[in-house]
């Protein structure tokens, strides 16, 4: 890909997005871990251990080639989108609870998704010949610089100017969404002649990686006494997946745009998929009025009610 799009336009734009991810935090929304912990670890559980696990699996079963194995593990090591919480609240979830992911996952992914990354790179593609492939300790620096510190800049605008925060939080929503669609048309774009081959390589196991997430990040929260609210936020937050952090990864820092492939093809189906999911997980049920996250009974605050303030 263009190198000014993958070392200056493309980690630009993402910043950009984190910010605005930034601007919908609050300092109590890190504190609120503390106070509701079993919904949160249930949930953190699920994304940072089980979701890799799934993934390492479905990568073997389908024999993938080695960078769009990288590419499926570096999709399950990235956290929620901030996509998440307006599905949340389509589907009558906890927004609290996403608000609270998002913030714990902003920080955790600083140091989970090298981890994971590495160990992909290390178990799929240890000699592949592009020698500087990996995530070494100044990549991991530059992961630091475009995900938690745009995050902290926006919860101290919005502690700061809260009036300025809730006016750009919608814009901002809209502009991460049209910036996650031209990073997957340009994925698609410099990877062009072999979209087709990429598609019947990680289509099939992009679809059941999201029904996957979408059902795990909802059932086992539910299997132990979750509410239903919570667990439908839990699902959205776990299967709906920040494409355009592993994209730029990929592209940026591993310098591989193969291995931003699956994350690319994620993209476009996970929004479908959580869709139906969410009807199919809502329809003939009566909305529990059990505690939220936020230690209310259902969505009473203006925070719970504005999909845009999540």
């Amino acid at each position: 890909m263009n190198s000014g799009l993958s070392t200056v336009a493309l980690p630009l734009a993402l910043a950009i997005i984190m910010f605005g991810l930034g601007l919908s935090l609050t300092i109590g929304d890190f504190a609120r871990v503390a106070k509701h912990p079993k919904a949160v670890v249930i949930a953190l559980v699920c994304q940072l251990i089980l979701l890799p696990a799934i993934a390492f699996g479905l990568v073997l079963l389908f024999d993938l080639p080695p960078l769009l194995a990288v590419g499926m593990m570096l999709l399950a090591a990235s956290p929620g989108g901030t996509t998440a919480n307006l599905f949340s609240h389509l589907f009558r979830g906890d927004v609290a609870l996403n608000v609270t992911l998002t913030a714990v996952n902003s920080v955790i992914a600083v140091v989970s998704l090298p981890l994971i990354t590495n160990f992909a790179l290390g178990h799929f593609a240890p000699s592949d010949g592009t020698g500087s492939l990996g995530l070494q300790f100044s990549k991991v620096v530059q992961i630091f610089a475009i995900v938690l510190i745009p995050v902290a800049v926006g919860v101290w605008v919005r502690r700061a100017w809260p009036a300025f925060a809730d006016r750009m939080d919608r814009p901002v929503r809209i502009g991460s969404a049209v910036v996650l669609a031209l990073v997957i048309v340009g994925t698609v774009i410099a990877e062009r002649e072999n979209v087709t081959g990429y598609l019947a390589d990680v289509g099939l196991i992009t679809l059941i990686f999201c029904i996957m997430s979408l059902s795990i990040g909802y059932v086992l929260p539910r299997r132990l006494g979750i509410a239903n609210r919570q667990s439908i936020a839990s699902s959205m937050e776990i299967g709906i997946h920040n494409s355009t952090l592993a994209i730029t990864i990929a592209i940026s820092l591993l310098d591989s745009t193969r291995i931003a492939v699956p994350a690319a093809v994620y993209g476009v189906v996970m929004f479908p998929v959580a869709a139906a999911f969410g009807l199919l997980i809502t329809r003939g049920r009566t909305d529990e009025q059990g505690p939220s996250a936020a230690g209310t009974a259902g969505p009473s605050t203006d925070r719970d009610l504005d999909p845009a303030a999540g």
